[in-house]
């Protein structure tokens, strides 16, 4: 496999995209734009700017007050069809246009034939989905010219006869592609108490040097199982895996995630304060 040469460089854009920030929802577009809040960075889903309209001209406005990490749900890197090239075209126009710090992608699946489903579904860790996954990477990040970050998904099921564990997958996957990880702390603790396996273990095991953006969300508690709802604040459970984190991987880019239920941009602010105070501690 050809391997890409993304510029800029993973620690150049994590450096320059340090500490706390949240993710940039429509109802909040009029009070970002009219007061500027104080947060270090704002993070969009990049599908909903594939088109011109009100939204792109927000955030072309925003990016001159803020740098902006492009969040991507729908390229579905782990599909068993082929990549998608029209909306890998899509994603590369958009990051032409903003100049994002970061951009992102998931270690998932979401489509299949014209058939696209509204979730994040978790691939079966598996020698042939690893070798898939790479060279799904190696294909973006060659056509985007720029080092993705990979998310790790929450998960309700698994596949039968899996042959890594997720963090070994996702380790020998940024090994393989030189890849960034994108660590959702909210993923691994649902998915943990959804399996049953030790959310410390996983975080220890992934590379730090890969590592270039922490995600933080709430969860809801459904039939005696965890549900990534970002709908809520976030627990302290997953607020002391965050200083495990921290304590790991060192300071990086953090981003507070709210997509259901959203709540007044006051509460998000609050919960990007708690980390920011959590990211300070860690420092001195």
């Amino acid at each position: 496999m050809i391997r890409p040469v993304p510029t800029p460089s993973l620690h150049q854009t994590s450096a320059a995209l340090a500490g706390v920030g949240v993710g940039l929802r429509t109802p909040h577009h009029p009070q970002f734009l009219s007061k500027r809040p104080d947060v270090a960075w704002l993070e969009v889903h990049s599908e909903n700017f594939f088109d011109d309209g009100p939204g792109i001209d927000v955030l072309e406005r925003l990016r001159a007050d803020y740098p902006i990490s492009l969040h991507g749900v729908g390229l579905s890197l782990g599909c068993a069809d082929r990549l998608d090239l029209a909306h890998l075209a899509h994603l590369r126009r958009l990051a032409d246009r903003i100049a994002p710090q970061l951009m992102s992608e998931h270690l998932c699946w979401g489509a299949l034939g014209e058939r696209h489903l509204n979730d994040l579904l978790p691939l079966p860790y598996s020698h042939e989905a690893l070798t898939l996954m790479c060279e799904r990477i190696d294909a973006a990040q060659n056509a985007l010219g720029r080092t993705l970050l990979i998310e790790n998904v929450s998960s309700y099921l698994r596949w039968q006869q899996e042959e890594y564990s997720e963090w070994d997958f996702i380790a020998t996957m940024a090994q393989r592609t030189g890849c960034g990880l994108l660590v959702d702390v909210n993923n691994i603790y649902v998915s943990a108490i959804n399996h049953g396996f030790d959310a410390h273990t996983y975080l220890a095991a992934l590379p730090a040097a890969s590592v270039g953006e922490l995600h933080l969300a709430g969860h809801e508690s459904q039939q005696d199982c965890l549900i990534d709802t970002h709908s809520r604040p976030v627990c302290e459970s997953v607020w002391d895996l965050y200083r495990e984190a921290l304590r790991l991987y060192g300071a990086r880019p953090t981003l507070i995630e709210w997509d259901n239920d959203i709540p007044p941009l006051d509460v998000l602010l609050g919960e990007a304060a708690t980390a920011r105070k959590i990211l300070e501690q860690h420092h001195a």
